[in-house]
């Protein structure tokens, strides 16, 4: 179940920020065939935002959708990115009907199952005016329900507090364990769902990489690595590379024979309580069937779940663990 909005997904679901632009290119048919696959794999939930490309990843979604009316798909936007720099001030019920309004053209829908906000300045949690605008859009029909993307454990529990989000999207993965002590319990107790994305920590626990990988000029896996377009932490997690690689190979032994690094990443945030949907990304058919498949293989055993949390500790809290 999907905290507060009612609906049931599938685990394993699709984020399609690759879709629209960030991670170098990725054509209309690669995306479409991505979509495509990863519904025939049985993933129900796809999370976007009208920012993904100005609204290219949104369209994308709207012409599959429109091919698969009969998928069940629920599909999460965000919304607030748009408008850069960020200002609390441009989040207003006028602006949040344009937003909605162009998000429902751009996937060919009178009501959008989940918006959320998209990684707002910390103020506008705690802005009441702000959520009294997003039940306006569930009373006038525009949203179905709303929740919050957020960047610190601190946003997180503010949201959760509030009555009427449905969910909260945070970063959770192997190299980022801050949530799991209090934020996931918090949203448990209060029936809000956890969307967890960045699960790959954008691709560092694939374990496909190592020192002399390189990345397209237009992923910002290039460009964002020091937080020089938005918040370090969306990229590696806010891991430094070196360090994220050499947490891989401790991890790499306690991959079980037949499942993939990737797997087992995603395996790990299904195991964690109160989690309800994972949301990886994937550039083709094959990478959108692996990650499905996670969703089918047995929990991690305990000695594995101390291991993760033992590199955790030793290499990765000193640089994250105060920041998120």
């Amino acid at each position: 179940m999907l905290g507060r909005t009612g609906r049931r997904v599938g685990v394993v679901g699709l984020g399609a920020w690759q879709l629209g632009a960030d991670w170098g290119e990725v054509d209309e048919d690669q995306a479409l065939a991505v979509l495509s696959a990863a519904a025939n794999a049985g993933v129900t939930f796809i999370d976007t935002a009208d920012a993904y490309g100005d609204g290219r990843s949104e369209q994308l979604i709207g012409r599959f959708l429109k091919s698969r009316a009969d998928a069940g798909i629920t599909v999460a936007t965000k919304m607030g990115r748009r408008v850069m720099p960020q200002d609390p001030a441009s989040y207003t019920l006028d602006n949040f009907r344009a937003w909605t309004d162009r998000s429902r053209a751009n996937l060919g829908v009178d009501t959008l199952d989940l918006v959320q906000l998209h990684c707002p300045p910390s103020v506008v949690y705690s802005t009441d005016a702000v959520f009294d605008a997003l039940d306006t859009l569930v009373e006038e029909g525009r949203i179905a329900a709303y929740g919050v993307s957020v960047e610190t454990r601190a946003e997180a529990l503010t949201a959760i507090a509030r009555p009427g989000v449905a969910s909260v999207q945070l970063i959770l993965n192997m190299v980022r364990l801050g949530p799991l002590d209090e934020v996931l319990p918090a949203a448990r107790e209060a029936g809000v769902g956890i969307i967890a994305r960045v699960p790959l920590a954008s691709g560092l626990l694939s374990g496909r990489y190592d020192e002399n990988t390189t990345f397209a000029a237009d992923d910002h896996r290039t460009y964002n690595r020091h937080g020089e377009a938005f918040n370090i932490g969306e990229t590696f997690s806010g891991v430094d590379f070196t360090t994220g690689l050499e947490a891989v190979r401790r991890l790499a032994p306690l991959v079980p024979p037949g499942v993939t690094m990737a797997q087992f990443a995603l395996r790990w945030i299904i195991d964690q309580p109160g989690v309800s949907v994972v949301i990886p990304g994937a550039r083709n058919p094959e990478q959108a069937r692996g990650n499905a498949a996670a969703a089918d293989l047995p929990p991690l055993s305990d000695d594995a779940q101390r291991a993760v949390r033992e590199v955790y500790d030793e290499l990765i809290a000193p640089q994250v663990a105060h920041r998120w």
